[in-house]
Parts: structure tokens; sequence; C-alpha cells
């Protein structure tokens, strides 16, 4: 999986970097989304794919995401 932004698309609402730290951050001049990590670990796919739906401004693109797990 890998993740990409649109900064003319964000909103600077930081729910990415509640829900993606690790990931995401948010400039000091502006406060737009930044992306800490292109290439993500498995243990992050579920965070990033959060922080993605969540986004008001639809600035996170997902790539090459893993099929969504089944089960309980």
């Amino acid at each position: 999986m890998q993740v990409s932004v649109d900064r003319d698309r964000c909103c600077s609402s930081g729910l990415c970097v509640m829900n993606a730290p690790a990931v995401f951050d948010q400039d000091d001049r502006d406060s737009l989304v930044m992306v800490r990590q292109i290439v993500l670990l498995p243990a992050q796919f579920d965070e990033v794919r959060l922080a993605a739906e969540l986004c008001p401004g639809r600035a996170i693109t997902v790539t090459g995401d893993e099929p969504a797990r089944t089960g309980a």
C-alpha cells in the first residue's frame, strides 16, 4: 500500500494526523497535510484507510490497497 496527498484539496482538519500520526503531519507554515511515510507497513493499513475515508477534502489517495479483511 502507498499513500499520496493532494495539498490543494486539504482543508487542514487534522483528522489524518489524529488517525495515523506516524504517516501524516501538518505543515507548520500552512497547516496542510504532509506525508511522513510513503510506503506503509501492513500494521498501518487500517489507520490509513480510515484517515482517507474521514478526510473532508478527500485529499488522501491510497493505492495498492490490500483487499479488506472479512470475518469477525
